[in-house]
């Protein structure tokens, strides 16, 4: 039988009562982090007056000290860039010059959510992820073949960070899955690099829109053809500068270079545009993997296509294809 008006009404009661408790979780929260971004912003005046040396003799155990308090706060993203800027003094030539880029980047982010409600909803949405807010998968899923591109685990404290790129045949849309298993379980979904699967992915908000929940396979995966579309290396930068007017604290943007060959420069490697155009850096992290040698070996030489991650220190190689434009290479 139906449920009469009486129970009716206690559903709706049932259903205001749980958006309002829920409404006053989001501003207590919203109250902590705001209470952490003040402390933040103190630390960071205080560091600007001692000037940048001052960084190198004080040590990590002050910015640890910071972090935990934004961890307090609930603002786990903002205790990751008070650990990395903890981390930089004393890394080598040049460190004053990098904390102080990643101090502004983090002041940057500090006066955004304190204005927040005058942002844009997307960039609002990029502000409340940089800062550790959760926040749900909700925009128009996609379904496409999608090409995995690649796959890469990282740890992360007690959790493993596994990067998933896949690329829609169909949408032409480059997607990131973001998934974490705890200590000893691989995350999920185990996405092989070079092959094709049919499945729908849902983009979650945020003005880059490049991050998506994975929704299940719809098909077996097979393996994949040719590359995803790609350009010379000026285009790449050119896609890298719009992401970041969209996300000014973005890592790294997906680019596909094609027509390009790995040279030497200077102490590291670059990979340079085979008609003798532009050139882009192979990041130093990725100088002392295997992974650079395997593209070497690809190219003997020659003109190949290259898909990574573009970022402030130049390309993450992530996979390869030969000069005849088959056979994906994992590089990581």
């Amino acid at each position: 039988t139906a449920p009469g008006p009486a129970a009716g009404g206690r559903g709706a009661r049932g259903g205001d009562a749980a958006r309002e408790a829920a409404r006053r979780r989001a501003e207590r929260r919203a109250e902590r982090v705001s209470a952490g971004v003040g402390e933040l912003e103190q630390r960071l005046a205080d560091l600007m007056r001692g000037g940048m040396a001052a960084a190198e003799r004080s040590g990590y155990g002050l910015w640890e000290e910071t972090a935990a308090r934004m961890v307090d706060a609930q603002a786990p993203g903002l205790a990751a860039r008070v650990r990395e800027l903890g981390a930089l003094p004393g890394t080598g030539p040049g460190w004053p010059v990098r904390l102080l880029e990643e101090c502004a980047l983090t002041h940057l982010l500090d006066a955004a959510w304190l204005g927040i409600d005058r942002l844009p909803d997307p960039l609002a949405a990029t502000v409340r992820t940089r800062v550790g807010l959760p926040v749900a998968a909700e925009g128009s899923p996609v379904r496409d073949h999608w090409l995995v591109l690649a796959r890469y685990d990282t740890p992360d404290g007690r959790l493993t960070a596994r990067r998933t790129w896949v690329h829609g045949r169909e949408s032409g849309r480059t997607a990131l899955l973001l998934s974490f298993g705890a200590a000893g379980r691989a995350p999920e979904p185990a996405l092989v690099p070079g092959t094709e699967i049919e499945a729908e992915l849902t983009p979650f908000p945020g003005s880059g829109q490049l991050r998506a929940e994975w929704g299940g396979p719809a098909g077996a995966p097979l393996p994949a053809g040719t590359p995803p579309p790609g350009g010379p290396v000026g285009a790449a930068l050119d896609a890298y500068g719009r992401a970041l007017r969209e996300d000014p604290w973005l890592d790294a943007w997906p680019v596909t270079l094609t027509d390009v060959v790995p040279v030497p420069h200077g102490d590291g490697w670059q990979l340079a545009d085979a008609d003798g155009g532009e050139a882009l850096p192979i990041t130093p992290a990725a100088r002392t993997r295997s992974g650079l040698w395997r593209l070497m070996a690809v190219s003997g030489g020659h003109p190949v296509t290259v898909f990574g991650e573009c970022g402030h220190q130049g390309l993450d190689p992530l996979a390869a294809w030969p000069p005849d434009g088959t056979g994906l290479i994992p590089l990581r």
